[in-house]
């Protein structure tokens, strides 16, 4: 989003949602789940591909258990 200088507020007018949704996805510590329309959306109007969108991090409490 801020690449493209992309409000919450913007987005999700665009998107035609909850400003609160669009903060929501943002804030999330687990990927949440989400319809393909709703990637579809998120990167047509940021411009970007799924891969943009997510980062893979290593959950160290899975390596505790091993």
């Amino acid at each position: 989003m801020a690449r493209q200088r992309m409000t919450n507020k913007r987005l999700a007018a665009l998107m035609d949602v909850h400003p609160n949704a669009i903060s929501s996805l943002k804030n999330q510590d687990n990927m949440p789940r989400i319809g393909g329309d709703t990637l579809n959306a998120l990167c047509e109007y940021l411009e970007c591909t799924p891969v943009d969108l997510i980062e893979y991090e290593v959950d160290r409490s899975d390596e505790s258990r091993d």
